[in-house]
């Protein structure tokens, strides 16, 4: 059965068999054609490692391979994004990001459960204050894609609240600090929620007077461009605070024809886009990747944004690029591009009060 928060309840009812009168028809609200379709995109996603092999035409001991580690995390990728990785290629940067592999299962030291300190900073169930002035409410643990490489893949989402009643506690933890100045919908992905729900949970935010903007951390724009709605566009700009949407892309390979087309609609609405990429071995850890990936993210109108660090999550060691190689990239993108196409490449540190700038001189200082 489908998720409640994500695809909306399931609505049945018994009528009685004696009534004074009848009751008038029951007409169930017209399902709009473009939320279907991207439920749709969501609810067919590959979820065999063994179906994603021979979509890609790669041999079969790939699946075996694959079946254990998938055990452990499964695997979760929407055709349309499968559909953008080149087939007979291994190496392909994004089937390298959801593609299971054994490496997943061999414990490295320094690799842990929480890496980021979640944990730490939950101020009640989903509700996280890591940073002064803004705090994150995680709104669902499911997503449209299971990344290999995500630093919440062991995060303990059946504790945190679903729906905007579950999350009263939270917006009333909010509207008591007068030094919260933003919101940050994550997850898992935000807008795997249905927008009647985003849409009320966004108003109940803007009824906190001190709160200015709304931030989403989101990969659907990516994965499934027509999570991008007009009901989506609607519920994000009606409201007086300023919207901010986080988009994730790791290479440029990833934004194609559609992709621009969904995040045109975000950008002419007067969204402010952001990505954010991780650094990743073997997907996008070169400067031809991610100078490619910054060119189109331009094209796109969007801003480049930060360029991660890998976080120590158990099962992603396989990902890690060092540090000292990290910078050299980093100052080669510096020596291609404008200043303003170049992430700033960060660390998060559990228990600091911002994202940790790397310097390609090695030095660092905090920022947010």
């Amino acid at each position: 059965m489908f998720n409640e928060g994500v695809y909306g309840p399931w609505v049945c009812s018994k009528v009685p068999p004696i009534l004074a009168s009848p009751p008038p028809p029951v007409r169930p609200e017209p399902v709009r054609p473009e939320t279907s379709a991207w439920k749709r995109a969501f609810a067919t996603a590959v979820r065999d490692p063994a179906e994603l092999c021979r979509l890609l035409e790669l041999p079969a001991e790939w699946a075996t391979r694959a079946t254990r580690a998938a055990e452990a995390f499964p695997l979760l990728a929407p055709r349309g994004y499968v559909a953008r990785m080149r087939k007979g290629d291994p190496a392909d940067p994004l089937l390298r990001q959801v593609m299971p592999l054994e490496a997943e299962l061999d414990p490295t030291p320094g690799f842990v459960a929480d890496p980021v300190g979640d944990a730490a900073a939950e101020l009640s169930p989903g509700l996280l204050h890591k940073y002064r002035g803004r705090v994150l409410l995680v709104t669902t643990g499911a997503c449209a894609v299971h990344c290999r490489y995500c630093f919440r893949r062991h995060f303990p989402y059946a504790s945190a609240p679903k729906g905007v009643a579950a999350w009263r506690g939270a917006l009333d933890q909010i509207a008591a600090d007068p030094s919260i100045r933003e919101v940050i919908l994550s997850g898992g992905d935000p807008l795997t929620l249905v927008d009647e729900t985003l849409a009320e949970l966004a108003t109940s935010i803007a009824a906190v007077p001190h709160v200015r903007r709304l931030r989403l951390h989101t990969r659907l724009p990516i994965l499934i461009p027509e999570r991008v709605t007009d009901a989506l566009i609607a519920w994000l700009t009606a409201g007086r605070l300023t919207p901010v949407v986080v988009l994730h892309a790791n290479h440029a390979q990833e934004l194609d024809a559609e992709v621009a087309a969904a995040v045109a609609k975000l950008s002419a609405a007067g969204v402010v886009l952001l990505n954010q990429a991780v650094l990743l071995r073997g997907a996008n850890d070169s400067a031809d990747a991610l100078a490619d990936l910054s060119e189109r993210l331009a094209e796109l109108r969007v801003t480049p944004y930060y360029l991660h660090q890998l976080d120590r999550v158990a099962g992603a060691a396989h990902f890690e690029v060092p540090l000292d190689r990290g910078r050299r990239i980093v100052a080669e993108l510096q020596s291609r591009l404008p200043g303003y196409l170049v992430p700033r490449y960060v660390q998060e540190v559990a228990g600091a009060p911002g994202k940790t700038p790397i310097s390609p001189t090695g030095d660092a200082e905090e920022c947010s």
